[in-house]
Protein backbone atom coordinates (compact mmCIF):
# COMPACT_ATOMS: atom_id res chain seq x y z
CA UNK A 1 0.00 0.00 0.00
CA UNK A 2 2.81 2.44 0.87
CA UNK A 3 4.59 1.69 -2.43
CA UNK A 4 1.38 2.41 -4.43
CA UNK A 5 0.84 5.69 -2.53
CA UNK A 6 4.44 6.79 -3.15
CA UNK A 7 4.11 5.86 -6.82
CA UNK A 8 0.88 7.85 -7.14
CA UNK A 9 2.41 10.90 -5.41
CA UNK A 10 5.48 10.62 -7.63
CA UNK A 11 3.36 10.49 -10.83
CA UNK A 12 1.18 13.45 -9.75
CA UNK A 13 4.18 15.62 -8.83
CA UNK A 14 5.89 14.76 -12.13
CA UNK A 15 2.78 15.76 -14.11
CA UNK A 16 2.40 18.99 -12.09
CA UNK A 17 6.04 19.97 -12.60
CA UNK A 18 5.94 19.10 -16.29
CA UNK A 19 2.79 21.15 -16.90
CA UNK A 20 4.28 24.15 -15.07
CA UNK A 21 7.46 23.87 -17.14
CA UNK A 22 5.47 23.59 -20.38
CA UNK A 23 3.42 26.70 -19.60
CA UNK A 24 6.48 28.88 -20.18
CA UNK A 25 7.26 26.97 -23.39
CA UNK A 26 3.77 27.63 -24.77
CA UNK A 27 3.42 31.31 -23.87
CA UNK A 28 5.72 33.90 -22.32
CA UNK A 29 4.02 37.02 -20.99
CA UNK A 30 6.06 40.22 -21.02
CA UNK A 31 6.17 43.97 -20.43
CA UNK A 32 8.74 46.37 -21.75
CA UNK A 33 9.78 49.77 -22.99
CA UNK A 34 11.12 51.19 -26.22
CA UNK A 35 12.94 54.19 -27.62
CA UNK A 36 13.46 55.14 -31.25
CA UNK A 37 14.38 57.76 -33.80
CA UNK A 38 13.36 58.44 -37.36
CA UNK A 39 11.17 60.88 -39.21
CA UNK A 40 7.63 62.14 -39.54
CA UNK A 41 6.07 63.27 -42.82
CA UNK A 42 2.75 65.10 -43.21
CA UNK A 43 1.07 64.89 -46.65
CA UNK A 44 -1.57 67.38 -47.73
CA UNK A 45 -2.74 68.32 -51.24
CA UNK A 46 0.52 67.57 -53.09
CA UNK A 47 2.59 69.21 -50.34
CA UNK A 48 4.57 67.43 -47.68
CA UNK A 49 6.90 68.28 -44.84
CA UNK A 50 9.34 65.91 -43.18
CA UNK A 51 11.05 66.39 -39.83
CA UNK A 52 13.21 64.18 -37.68
CA UNK A 53 11.30 62.52 -34.84
CA UNK A 54 11.80 60.60 -31.64
CA UNK A 55 9.51 58.03 -30.09
CA UNK A 56 9.09 56.52 -26.65
CA UNK A 57 6.69 53.83 -25.56
CA UNK A 58 5.64 50.80 -23.59
CA UNK A 59 4.56 47.30 -24.63
CA UNK A 60 2.82 44.31 -23.04
CA UNK A 61 2.15 41.04 -24.74
CA UNK A 62 2.31 37.30 -25.10
CA UNK A 63 5.13 35.46 -26.90
CA UNK A 64 4.02 32.16 -28.48
CA UNK A 65 6.29 29.70 -30.33
CA UNK A 66 5.50 31.05 -33.84
CA UNK A 67 3.62 34.30 -33.17
CA UNK A 68 3.78 37.24 -30.78
CA UNK A 69 0.75 39.37 -29.84
CA UNK A 70 1.41 42.78 -28.35
CA UNK A 71 -0.34 45.92 -27.14
CA UNK A 72 1.70 49.08 -27.59
CA UNK A 73 1.58 52.74 -26.54
CA UNK A 74 3.81 55.28 -28.35
CA UNK A 75 4.52 58.97 -27.91
CA UNK A 76 5.90 60.71 -31.05
CA UNK A 77 7.71 64.02 -30.97
CA UNK A 78 9.04 65.95 -33.98
CA UNK A 79 9.84 69.62 -34.59
CA UNK A 80 6.19 70.58 -35.08
CA UNK A 81 4.09 67.47 -34.29
CA UNK A 82 3.44 65.76 -30.95
CA UNK A 83 0.99 62.86 -30.79
CA UNK A 84 0.24 59.47 -29.24
CA UNK A 85 -0.65 56.06 -30.66
CA UNK A 86 -2.21 52.91 -29.22
CA UNK A 87 -1.65 49.83 -31.37
CA UNK A 88 -2.37 46.09 -31.35
CA UNK A 89 0.40 44.17 -33.13
CA UNK A 90 0.83 40.65 -34.46
CA UNK A 91 4.31 39.33 -35.27
CA UNK A 92 5.38 36.21 -37.17
CA UNK A 93 8.72 34.87 -35.92
CA UNK A 94 11.24 33.04 -38.07
CA UNK A 95 12.87 30.04 -36.37
CA UNK A 96 16.49 30.56 -35.38
CA UNK A 97 18.75 30.24 -32.35
CA UNK A 98 19.95 33.38 -30.54
CA UNK A 99 18.92 36.06 -33.09
CA UNK A 100 15.29 35.61 -34.14
CA UNK A 101 14.08 37.64 -37.17
CA UNK A 102 10.40 38.63 -37.35
CA UNK A 103 7.88 40.54 -39.43
CA UNK A 104 4.79 42.24 -38.03
CA UNK A 105 1.73 44.35 -38.67
CA UNK A 106 -0.47 46.41 -36.39
CA UNK A 107 -3.64 48.44 -36.27
CA UNK A 108 -4.85 50.99 -33.77
CA UNK A 109 -5.45 54.68 -33.27
CA UNK A 110 -3.47 57.94 -33.27
CA UNK A 111 -4.86 60.37 -30.69
CA UNK A 112 -4.16 63.60 -28.85
CA UNK A 113 -1.40 66.08 -29.42
CA UNK A 114 -0.99 68.95 -31.82
CA UNK A 115 0.68 70.10 -35.03
CA UNK A 116 2.21 73.59 -34.89
CA UNK A 117 2.84 75.57 -38.10
CA UNK A 118 4.82 78.82 -38.04
CA UNK A 119 4.46 81.07 -41.09
CA UNK A 120 5.63 84.71 -41.27
CA UNK A 121 6.13 84.73 -37.51
CA UNK A 122 2.55 83.60 -36.85
CA UNK A 123 2.13 80.31 -35.01
CA UNK A 124 -0.96 78.20 -35.77
CA UNK A 125 -1.83 75.07 -33.77
CA UNK A 126 -4.03 72.21 -34.97
CA UNK A 127 -5.32 69.58 -32.53
CA UNK A 128 -4.73 66.00 -33.69
CA UNK A 129 -8.02 64.11 -33.72
CA UNK A 130 -8.42 60.41 -33.01
CA UNK A 131 -8.02 58.48 -36.24
CA UNK A 132 -7.19 54.95 -37.36
CA UNK A 133 -3.53 54.02 -37.80
CA UNK A 134 -1.73 51.09 -39.43
CA UNK A 135 1.87 49.95 -39.16
CA UNK A 136 4.36 47.38 -40.44
CA UNK A 137 7.51 46.21 -38.68
CA UNK A 138 10.61 44.20 -39.60
CA UNK A 139 13.13 43.30 -36.93
CA UNK A 140 15.15 40.83 -34.93
CA UNK A 141 15.01 39.64 -31.32
CA UNK A 142 18.22 39.01 -29.42
CA UNK A 143 17.54 36.34 -26.82
CA UNK A 144 20.05 36.39 -23.97
CA UNK A 145 19.97 32.91 -22.52
CA UNK A 146 19.39 32.46 -18.79
CA UNK A 147 18.09 36.02 -18.39
CA UNK A 148 14.39 36.94 -18.45
CA UNK A 149 15.16 39.75 -20.92
CA UNK A 150 14.80 39.99 -24.70
CA UNK A 151 15.98 42.86 -26.86
CA UNK A 152 14.37 43.82 -30.19
CA UNK A 153 15.78 46.06 -32.91
CA UNK A 154 13.18 46.91 -35.54
CA UNK A 155 12.36 49.18 -38.42
CA UNK A 156 8.80 50.50 -38.45
CA UNK A 157 6.45 52.51 -40.64
CA UNK A 158 3.15 53.89 -39.29
CA UNK A 159 0.46 55.53 -41.44
CA UNK A 160 -2.49 57.57 -40.12
CA UNK A 161 -4.92 59.32 -42.52
CA UNK A 162 -6.68 62.63 -41.83
CA UNK A 163 -5.08 63.47 -38.49
CA UNK A 164 -6.71 66.91 -38.35
CA UNK A 165 -8.73 69.32 -40.53
CA UNK A 166 -7.69 72.81 -41.63
CA UNK A 167 -10.92 74.83 -41.36
CA UNK A 168 -9.94 77.51 -43.92
CA UNK A 169 -9.04 75.11 -46.76
CA UNK A 170 -10.73 71.86 -45.72
CA UNK A 171 -7.38 70.04 -46.08
CA UNK A 172 -6.93 66.86 -44.02
CA UNK A 173 -3.23 65.88 -43.83
CA UNK A 174 -2.06 62.27 -43.53
CA UNK A 175 0.87 61.28 -41.31
CA UNK A 176 3.65 58.81 -42.11
CA UNK A 177 5.93 58.00 -39.16
CA UNK A 178 9.05 55.91 -39.86
CA UNK A 179 12.12 54.95 -37.93
CA UNK A 180 14.22 52.45 -36.04
CA UNK A 181 13.52 51.54 -32.45
CA UNK A 182 15.01 49.39 -29.71
CA UNK A 183 12.83 47.48 -27.25
CA UNK A 184 13.65 45.71 -24.03
CA UNK A 185 11.11 43.12 -22.84
CA UNK A 186 10.99 41.51 -19.41
CA UNK A 187 9.61 37.95 -19.57
CA UNK A 188 7.49 36.75 -16.62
Amino acid sequence: MKINSLSLISVISTIACASAANASVLADFYVGGMVGAGGSTLFSEHKNSTDSATMFGAVAGMDLPIFRIEGEYDYFNSADLDTNAGMLNLYAKMPSTVILPYIGAGAGVVFGGEHTITSDGIETKFDVKSTAAYQAMLGATIDILKLPLKFDIEGRVLYAPNIYKVAETGATPDMLQFGVRAKMRYIF
